[in-house]
């Protein structure tokens, strides 16, 4: 029996390394589709939690998890990748603090892939990265083995399309991108991912997959850095940002909507427009319009910030001792997700300029273990009382749960970034787009 065939049968034994927001939900798409799937992470906590059929992500129901016993378990014994007959790695890949691509993630994955790798094993690459990185970096690194890819094992890369939280796409309608190092390796990932998805885009090389999805990333980066572009010279012009795009997406055609926010936030947008900034300089060619996007977005929360000073000295109040309320923590509505969140700047930088700040987030009761951030208190209350003890609540993150009435009726100032307020209900000398 080939490779092809016992896929087809689901008698092939799937790994997925990274338990987070792309892993987990593949792990129980496998599972669903008669596969038995091993989930791999390094957090011991996240492996207890799953095989005790419970969730850490606020859109994924535990209920999902307990459906997928036994045929899911989750591991920290990455010995037992030998005994996967596919293996996919979703790991992070963030910048450093240079801007620059830190592929540690997934090279140290492939690493201890190596150290496992057997003859007529599918290892796949699903995180977002620069062109070269499956075919080269990779490569080098699970021959090291003395296998050779393409010969002794299959090597692919396919893009993930995970939104959190998106109830219009499940991730089966999602048509999949994938690659692979030779064409017979692009047979077996296009089978295998065949099993799960209804259409796959199979691509030429492993290359221009990586390319599509930066591509999918900077488009969106790009024109969110136009629309944050537009909202701070239309606010020096008196005129609303949000009523223009409401009025120009009535166009059918040659028109598609994008919208302002305080910053970027996510582990794509912000960081996958500068792995191909930063691949771009080995062939001297300079990426203008991702590096002005990159500028752009990460101004915003600046913006937001002088806004805040502004608005609080109308009101005769220095932002130096002011209590900021940040309402939202997560990068976007409706989700648990703090990734690159922009309230995170927002925190930052108001308390360099001397206000206390604290947040609320129905979603995060206390905040995550985070890379570059440190916060030590958790959630607030939203009640009457605590919005109205603050000197100005900020709406970072528009979740469904905040009634912007309430909120504007029991606060002193609002400083509104997602345009949540749209009824000022005669309060429009307390709320303050930003």
């Amino acid at each position: 029996m080939d490779f092809v065939e016992q896929i087809a049968l689901k008698e092939s034994r799937v790994g997925i390394i990274g338990l987070g927001y792309v892993g987990l939900p593949l792990a129980i798409e496998f599972c669903q589709a008669g596969f038995r799937a091993t989930g791999f992470d390094i957090d011991e906590e996240k492996v207890a939690l799953l095989n005790e059929g419970k969730s850490y992500i606020k859109h994924i129901d535990s209920s999902r998890i307990k459906n997928c016993f036994p045929s899911f378990r989750a591991s920290s014994n990455f010995a037992e990748l030998a005994g996967m007959d596919c293996m996919i790695i979703c790991v992070p890949t963030p910048l450093n603090k240079y801007r620059e691509p830190d592929l540690s993630y997934v090279l140290n994955t492939t690493k201890t892939i190596a150290g496992h790798l057997r003859k007529g094993q599918l290892v796949v690459l699903e995180s977002s990265t620069y062109p070269g990185t499956t075919d080269e970096d990779m490569k080098a690194i699970l021959e090291e083995s003395g296998l050779r890819a393409g010969t002794d094992f299959h090597l692919a890369y396919s893009p993930e399309r995970e939104d959190p939280n998106n109830n219009q796409f499940a991730m089966r309608d999602i048509p999949k991108v994938v690659s692979g190092y030779t064409p017979e390796c692009l047979k077996v990932a296009t089978a295998l991912y065949s099993q799960i998805v209804e259409r796959v885009i199979p691509v030429s090389s492993t290359k221009t997959a990586e390319a599509t999805k930066l591509l999918e990333n900077i488009y969106r980066a790009v024109n969110i850095a136009l629309v944050n572009e537009l909202k701070v010279l239309l606010d020096k012009m008196g005129i609303d940002i949000w009523e223009v795009i409401e009025a120009a997406k009535t166009k059918p055609f040659g028109f598609h909507a994008f919208y302002p926010g305080p910053g970027l936030g996510g582990h794509c947008i912000p960081i996958d427009p500068f792995y191909l900034t930063w691949k771009a300089r080995e062939y001297d060619f300079s990426t203008r319009f991702i590096e002005l996007a990159g500028e752009i977005n990460t101004r915003m929360p600046y913006f937001v910030v002088q806004k805040t000073i502004e608005a609080l000295s109308i009101q005769g109040k220095s932002i130096n001792g002011a209590k900021i309320l940040i309402l939202g923590l997560a990068y976007k509505k409706d989700v648990d997700d703090v990734r690159e969140s922009p309230s995170l700047k927002l925190m930052e930088l108001f308390k360099e300029l001397g206000a206390e700040v604290d947040y609320n987030d129905p979603y995060i009761p206390m905040p995550p273990r985070l890379r570059k951030y440190k916060l030590d208190k958790g959630s607030v209350a939203l009640t009457p009382e605590n919005l109205g003890a603050y000197t100005c609540v900020v709406i970072a993150t528009d979740h469904s749960l905040y009634d912007p009435d309430f909120i504007v009726e029991n606060s002193k100032l609002v400083v509104d970034t997602r345009n949540l307020v749209r009824n000022l209900n005669g309060n429009g000398h307390k709320v303050v787009k930003a």
